[in-house]
């Protein structure tokens, strides 16, 4: 999906997000990849529920308190907020001998990772054969956890009840008690397998008395190989490390940055216990991520300063005090509705001039005046005197248009737009994009707009993404998705715009609905709503299938043995009437 001519803002790979819902794992996104360029309007398009909200939520730190990034880099390529300069104090340096010795000590780990490795795959073998089988274990706990979802269900549905529905509460409450019980029994019968079966094991005298001795060995040996001292080149490599550790937790408090060193200490030794190649860029962040982001060391000294920039990998933040950075001075967003966007008892400008001061670092008169300009800059007739309003004075539109002003008072890279008109009327809506439109030529933001309306899309995006059931299943320019759409899921969609339709013809709509994002997802997802679906597709999961260089699509039906199969006739001639219809 390369675009040579652009810069690369913002790069997903591989995106697993899961949500814990009522004891249950839901995965509302699943393996998405896709890069955004720097000043591009890119629109991301699916049924409600598709995932779109929850994909550019993960990266504007918005995800609910039950929700998790499972999988994948979400990597920020902003050149001002990756480079970090620090100048270490006196008990800095302290600090950083201390860590170097860390880091030399722990070397000595690296010259018997080797057999290392080898004694935890002699004590995993043994656990292994301690446990239930995976498929008796796998068979257990599926009856467990399906008992644990029907009593979370009789619970809730309980608390809808009212005490007159005496008949629906007994039998309620009786269920409860059923699954209750249910659940004890599995759990006993999962201790009682496990416990027969280690008295099986037990009785094995002999693997017992070769694992003793195996382990006795390989201890002795790997005692041996980690002594002596560590050559030159470690030591320069660890010099670096001990460079980066302190560049990589510089930006916070005291505290923060005592606990961050330590952590990154563990993790640093646990990866050269194990051997890993730490010279290898790659392999170094992924050992910082599952501490904090890495600052990569550029060049300086402990004596003047030190200079580095960082991967801001989005994916694997867990620090508060990073997202402050990040959300709102470079991700903004503008949400559907804009009364539940701003405080209904805080005046507009106070509302603007916040925002501006917390991220600018400027007066209140100056905050002020700023707010004012944006003011009118997003269409706020007589904004000097509109400025100490409320919401609640301002119209629909209006009000949205604060909410654009607000989101653009520090300027951010990208803006990423949640169906913002939804909740106006047609003309308002005409205005609300063309002013997004207009202020990216100004700001040179990037534009991510989340929509179901494709009309919406064929007036403002440069390139569209279409999702279902969390995938992205067609992705490619305006021109190519609406004129030259490959997958059937997009033939649907284009097929149900009402602008399409013919006087005394039914309005066409995509029959079924998408699958459950509770269970796992065998071959196409939307294979049991497509008219064209293969056999193939009930059985295996598409690759992603160039197209051209900018369009890829997520079906079997691009496979060259796949038989051809032409897009419905209602969206064969769709360019003369989106031209009418939306004026492309």
């Amino acid at each position: 999906m390369a675009n040579e001519d652009k810069k690369v803002l913002l790069s997903v790979k591989n995106l697993d997000v899961k949500f814990h819902v009522r004891g249950r794992i839901l995965t509302a996104i699943r393996g998405i990849s896709l890069d955004i360029y720097e000043g591009e309007s890119i629109a991301i398009v699916g049924e409600s529920g598709s995932g779109k909200s929850v994909f550019t939520k993960t990266f504007a730190g918005m995800l609910e308190s039950n929700g998790f990034i499972d999988r994948g880099d979400i990597v920020f390529n902003d050149d001002e907020l990756a480079d970090t300069v620090a100048k270490p104090t006196v008990f800095d340096k302290k600090i950083l001998d201390i860590v170097l010795k860390r880091l030399n000590a722990f070397s000595k780990l690296e010259k018997g990772a080797s057999t290392y490795r080898e004694i935890l795959n002699l004590k995993a073998e043994r656990r292994q054969r301690l446990a239930l089988s995976e498929e008796e274990q796998e068979h257990i706990q599926k009856q467990i956890n399906e008992a644990k979802y029907q009593l979370t269900e009789a619970n809730n549905f309980k608390m809808t009840l009212s005490r007159k529905e005496k008949d629906k509460l007994a039998e309620t409450k009786a269920n409860i008690k059923k699954y209750k019980t249910e659940i004890k029994t599995l759990e006993k019968k999962k201790q009682e397998a496990l416990k027969k079966h280690r008295a099986d094991f037990s009785g094995d005298e002999a693997y017992h008395k070769a694992y003793a001795e195996k382990l006795s060995a390989l201890q002795e040996k790997y005692k041996q190989e980690i002594q002596g001292e560590i050559d030159e080149a470690t030591v320069e490599r660890n010099a670096v490390l001990g460079k980066e550790i302190y560049l990589s937790c510089a930006r916070y408090g005291f505290f923060s940055r005592m606990k961050i060193i330590v952590k990154l200490l563990m993790a640093l030794r646990t990866a050269m216990k194990l051997g890993v190649d730490l010279n290898d860029e790659s392999v170094r962040n992924k050992v910082f991520d599952t501490v904090v982001f890495r600052v990569k060391f550029l060049d300086g000294t402990t004596e003047t300063k030190l200079h580095g920039t960082c991967v801001l990998n989005l994916a694997k933040i867990k620090y508060t005090k990073d997202w402050q950075q990040i959300r709102g001075s470079r991700i903004a967003t503008v949400f559907q509705d804009p009364m539940t966007s701003l405080n209904p008892i805080i005046t507009i400008g106070k509302q603007i001039t916040s925002i501006i001061i917390k991220h600018q670092n400027c007066s209140e008169a100056e905050a002020r005046q700023k707010a004012v300009d944006l003011m009118n800059k997003v269409g706020i007739p007589n904004a000097e005197n509109r400025f100490d309003d409320y919401p609640f004075q301002y119209s629909g539109g209006m009000r949205q248009r604060i909410v654009i002003a607000i989101a653009l008072s520090c300027q951010p890279k990208i803006l990423i737009c949640d169906e913002p008109t939804t909740a106006l009327d047609v003309t308002i809506q005409a205005q609300i994009l063309r002013l997004i439109k207009d202020l990216q030529k100004e700001f040179g933001y990037t534009i991510v707009f989340i929509t179901h309306d494709l009309g919406v899309v064929a007036n403002i995006a440069e390139r569209v993404a279409v999702l279902y059931a969390g995938q992205i299943v067609e992705v490619g320019t305006v021109e190519e998705v609406f004129y030259d759409p490959r997958h059937p899921y997009t033939w649907a969609l284009l097929s149900s715009l009402p602008q399409l339709a013919q006087k005394n013809t039914k309005l066409y709509s995509i029959t079924g609905t998408p699958p459950s994002l509770y269970n796992k997802i065998v071959g196409d997802p939307f294979a049991p709503r497509n008219p064209y679906c293969l056999k193939i597709d009930t059985m295996v999961e598409p690759p992603m299938f160039k197209v051209t260089d900018t369009h890829y699509a997520k079906t079997w039906l691009l496979d060259p043995r796949s038989p051809r199969i032409e897009k419905p006739e209602i969206i064969r001639s769709i360019h003369e009437k989106l031209t009418e219809a939306f004026n492309i």
